[in-house]
């Protein structure tokens, strides 16, 4: 760079005004030292830009095409600086989430409510996802932040907090006699199982579950979400497994049962993941706190 910017910022308000005097005035120095700003940006770039009047100064078309360039160069400036205000004041700026379905429902909703009532002008966007796209969309840099199922081994991503969820096997009213007493974990295998398609957490969490005990499990039904597991389990089709906020509501009205099983599920665990040693933006940040308050 052969100018500062002070010297463009000189050079623009001479153009302005046409007048070094009402340019000294606007910038509050004094007109020698804006006449030697003007006679310096000329010497750095060989160039005469204002031919000088007797009632003022005129851009030669060397002047004129640099303060094209100076002029548009500092309303970017200025469109960067409010930008960074309105950042600073929460008027503006997004927060990118990534969450699992039931995630989304029992755990994030409530705290995003909130956070949505505080900073209302903060564009919120949400990525239905399973753990496994979040952590990796975590690492490109796409989101701020995700909501995954636990435990994470990654080294590039950081787990800030976590809550239990708890699941429940449940069926229709078609299998309300399979609730009279508790259920060994070989019986559970004789209804129909109702699971998530391959490659989910939650499928492999149950499976896990089984596989401890020595069972090995094939599902009958593979459904792309927690929605659809409870309604075909709702109509009648089998048994799955769900986290007990997620259905709680149906287990309430009886349009669900919750079966008892001899050795209990184990609750999952939901983190708060961030990609490690990376500053949150101030939208990220402000939620991060929130939910750690």
């Amino acid at each position: 760079m052969i100018a500062n910017t002070e010297w463009y910022r000189v050079f623009l308000h001479a153009a302005e005004t046409s007048n070094l005097t009402k340019a000294a005035q606007s910038l509050h120095m004094t007109q020698p030292s804006v006449s030697y700003a003007i006679k310096q940006l000329e010497g750095a770039f060989g160039v005469v830009l204002f031919d000088r009047l007797s009632k003022g100064v005129r851009l030669t078309q060397e002047g004129q095409d640099l303060y094209q360039h100076v002029r548009q160069a500092f309303e970017e400036l200025d469109s960067a600086e409010r930008r960074m205000k309105n950042l600073k004041q929460f008027s503006e700026g997004r927060l990118r989430i990534g969450a699992n379905g039931a995630i989304v429902k029992d755990f994030l909703l409530p705290s995003l409510d909130s956070f949505h009532a505080d900073y209302p002008d903060i564009r919120i966007q949400l990525s239905q996802e399973r753990t496994s796209s979040i952590l990796e969309r975590l690492k490109k840099g796409s989101l701020d932040i995700g909501f995954v199922h636990l435990p994470v081994s990654d080294e590039e991503i950081k787990v800030l907090d976590s809550n239990a969820s708890p699941y429940c096997a449940v069926v229709g009213t078609a299998f309300a006699d399979w609730t009279r007493e508790p259920l060994r974990t070989e019986q559970l295998t004789e209804l129909p199982l109702l699971m998530l398609s391959l490659g989910s957490s939650t499928r492999s969490f149950i499976e896990g579950w089984f596989r401890s005990q020595g069972v090995e499990v094939e599902a009958d039904f593979e459904l792309n979400s927690l929605d659809m597991l409870a309604e075909f389990a709702e109509r009648g089709y089998g048994i799955a497994f769900l986290p007990r906020a997620f259905v709680a509501s149906r287990i309430a009205d009886g349009s669900l049962l919750e079966l008892r099983t001899e050795t209990p599920l184990p609750d999952r665990h939901i983190g708060i993941a961030v990609q490690k040693n990376l500053t949150p933006s101030l939208a990220a940040g402000a939620f991060l706190e929130m939910l750690q308050n």
